[in-house]
């Protein structure tokens, strides 16, 4: 155990891993999360809390998520985990995938219950457990820290209601798959990220704002820094989805987007996140400014009182 956590997960990047951007996409860096989560519920002393046969398991209720560094094809990568802190049935748990330097590429904050693992029922951790977490007890670094989020507790405001009431846009409708579930038959957390993923370009439309130098045939694409997610519900196979996406706000180099899960029958949500996004130049590889026509037009967009 080091000031840093112990490591619970090492691998690396995959060619098909990788997008239209050029580096790891964002629902890979949450699967490998996920991968590190059950990594550090061994080292907690639940090493089946994600096989089919576990009695108990983490359920994550909320994820903090800041991406620091790119990940490119071929990159290796290693991840640490530790207890930030821990409750009656509940944990605040920090993962960091570190570069083979251990420069840290992207953090996780994970809000997890200790659940049954069929019926998601909390209930208190064992006192073996908090003698575990108490040995791998860690303090949130600066760089995983929240920056551009508020991590405050927050009522979920998300319905296909509400998304009718603010007009917000459809980027994505479908069903859940066999292939998208975990071994209890529930959506897989990396799922809703990478479903965002496949359909913001729809909110985005086709031409991103490049940068406000106007900079003549600049390759632009798009990145996010910063997630706060919200699991309200897990969806099953067969279980219909729809996304909605709206802007919340904009600065001269961010921009704030909320995007809503939920079924398209009953209109409950499944999940809710807030994203912090930049335009990026594809060649420099780096966060460019947007005009300030384009601030404009994005804070004209934004409905009022859209949130989590």
């Amino acid at each position: 155990m080091s000031e840093q956590g112990v490591e619970v997960w090492s691998g690396g990047v995959n060619t098909w891993e990788c997008d239209e951007m050029g580096h790891m996409n964002v629902r890979f860096w949450v699967a490998k999360a996920q991968e590190g989560l059950a990594g550090l519920a061994a080292r907690l002393g639940m090493p089946r809390a994600f096989a089919r046969d576990g009695e108990s398991t983490l359920v994550v209720r909320e994820q903090h998520i800041r991406f620091l560094r790119e990940a490119e094809a071929g990159a290796a990568l290693h991840m640490t985990g530790g207890v930030v802190e821990l409750g009656e049935c509940d944990a605040r748990l920090l993962l960091v995938i570190r570069h083979l330097d251990g420069q840290p590429a992207a953090t996780f904050q994970l809000v997890v219950d200790h659940a049954t693992a069929r019926e998601l029922r909390p209930f208190p951790w064992p006192q073996r457990l908090r003698e575990a977490a108490r040995a791998l007890t860690v303090e949130v670094p600066g760089f995983a820290a929240a920056r551009s989020v508020d991590l405050a507790p927050v009522v979920a405001t998300a319905s296909l209601g509400r998304a009718d009431a603010l007009g917000l846009q459809r980027i994505g409708l479908g069903v859940i798959g066999p292939a998208e579930c975990d071994v209890f038959g529930r959506m897989r957390p990396e799922i809703f990220i990478g479903r965002v993923s496949d359909g913001v370009g729809r909110l985005f439309g086709e031409v991103r704002p490049g940068p406000a130098d106007g900079t003549p045939d600049a390759r632009i694409g798009g990145a996010v820094l910063e997630y706060r997610v919200l699991h309200l519900d897990w969806p099953q196979a067969g279980d219909g989805i729809e996304l909605r996406s709206g802007f919340a706000g904009c600065d001269a180099r961010t921009r704030r987007v909320m995007h809503w899960m939920v079924d398209p029958q009953s209109g409950r949500p499944w999940a809710s996140a807030e994203a912090v996004v930049v335009s990026f130049d594809l060649d420099k590889r780096k966060v460019v400014d947007i005009s300030e026509e384009a601030q404009a037009a994005y804070r004209a967009a934004s409905p009022a009182g859209l949130a989590l």
